[in-house]
């Protein structure tokens, strides 16, 4: 950042004048992109970021501190801006794997919503050979059609909770069955 009266400029802002914002603005670009464009992964979304760090030092420009340097306030400004992309980022690509995998489960199973008699009755007599947790997780998502959210609030326990008991119980049931296989997995989600 090149030297420039800044305390004159931030007094100027504070009174409202846009010009003085667009001084503060060029003066401190430079610096505040290299920053942004070293931090974050997604260079796609750079502009988004520096637009909302600009619009913040709008917002907040009256509780800057005068005794502290103004680049150390942008430069935190700066930081919580990177540091909320990156959480919304990560919850956005959370909920689009989430998204995915549901996709996909719910292809996986579509196609086989009714079984004969005896593979029905098959595979509950493998089903009720899990515990009576592993069980209970089991019957709601497959011959129920629980979501894992539905399920964990039916159980009330946390989601987390419900998917470690689906794993593991999909595991016991590949190993109590030789013949269990993915497949398998499609026949037990039925009515």
């Amino acid at each position: 950042m090149k030297d420039i009266d800044i305390e004159y400029w931030i007094g100027r802002m504070k009174d409202g004048d846009s010009s003085a914002f667009q001084v503060i603005y060029e003066w401190s670009f430079p610096e505040i992109y290299r920053s942004v464009a070293f931090l974050m992964t997604e260079k796609n979304e750079i502009e988004d970021v520096i637009n909302e760090i600009y619009f913040q030092l709008w917002r907040s420009i009256d509780n800057y501190d005068a005794n502290r340097p103004f680049r150390f306030w942008m430069h935190g400004i700066a930081l919580k801006q990177i540091q909320k992309w990156r959480t919304k980022s990560w919850r956005r690509f959370r909920i689009f794997e989430k998204k995915r995998l549901l996709e996909v489960e719910e292809h996986m199973f579509s196609d086989h919503k009714v079984l004969k008699a005896e593979t029905h009755q098959e595979m509950l007599t493998i089903v009720h050979q899990l515990s009576y947790k592993l069980c209970t997780v089991i019957i709601l998502r497959y011959y129920h059609e629980y979501t894992f959210d539905e399920i964990a609030e039916l159980l009330d326990i946390p989601v987390g909770t419900v998917k470690s008991r689906h794993h593991a119980a999909l595991g016991k049931l590949r190993k109590i069955s030789p013949n269990f296989e993915s497949a398998k997995e499609q026949e037990l989600y039925v009515h």
